[in-house]
């Protein structure tokens, strides 16, 4: 099925396959959420501790960028890096495309650490978090507007292109080679996607951090 393809329409609204998927995605994610927690509160054990160790690593990588801050940011930049790297493993089952590959999935989630920057900076600050666009002259304004918006287009075509290309490169390489190499592709496909949703995630958390900091590195100019 064509990713693009309309599968359904709310009243005028076209409901596309991909979004079906996205939606497939947050049930699944949500569904064994709900089934996890309730299945450890009850019992216990080596599944319990695989998750601690993942959300620890999680936390920890959090911890590295910005001391202090870990438990505040683990619940956005873990879910950004779960998700993805679902979105991105989605295109290893046949019929389906990676949400990731598509330019209008990529940017609302680029639009989404956009706006969670400034979120974060104003609950840091309030609002002196804006200073910094005035800092150290009003002159560059324009050119920190400027940079916000590009890092932001930047940070949706990072993604997009490098899981529409994956995709690409394994269509061509199946077609050119049939099934003779399907393990060592399955293998960077993963490996790729995992990547790929790592650096998506420290991304975001090192533009948050930044918006977090900012107002810190004012003051220890001004002293």
């Amino acid at each position: 099925m064509e990713e693009n393809a309309i599968v359904f329409y709310i009243g005028p609204i076209g409901i596309t396959a991909i979004v079906i998927t996205t939606w497939g995605i947050m049930l699944v994610l949500g569904v064994l959420s709900w089934f996890v927690t309730r299945s450890l509160s009850l019992k216990p054990g080596s599944l319990q501790t695989a998750l601690e160790g993942i959300v620890s690593t999680m936390e920890a990588g959090i911890a590295a960028v910005l001391p202090g801050q870990a438990r505040q940011l683990l619940p956005f930049i873990a879910t950004l890096w779960i998700y993805i790297v679902i979105a991105n493993l989605t295109g290893l089952i046949p019929q389906l495309h990676s949400p990731t590959g598509n330019l209008s999935v990529t940017a609302g989630l680029a639009i989404l650490v956009f706006l969670s920057v400034h979120w974060f900076g104003i609950r840091q600050s309030g609002m002196r978090y804006f200073k910094h666009y005035l800092s150290p002259t009003p002159l560059l304004l324009p050119f920190h507007l400027i940079s916000e918006v590009t890092r932001t287009i930047a940070l949706a075509v990072r993604l997009f292109g490098n899981i529409m290309s994956l995709e690409l490169v394994a269509l061509l390489v199946l077609l050119v080679a049939g099934l003779l190499v399907p393990i060592p592709l399955l293998m960077l496909h993963i490996v790729e996607a995992l990547v790929q949703a790592y650096i998506f995630g420290m991304l975001a958390l090192i533009y948050v951090a930044g918006a977090m900091q900012s107002q810190q590195s004012e003051k220890g100019k001004q002293l």
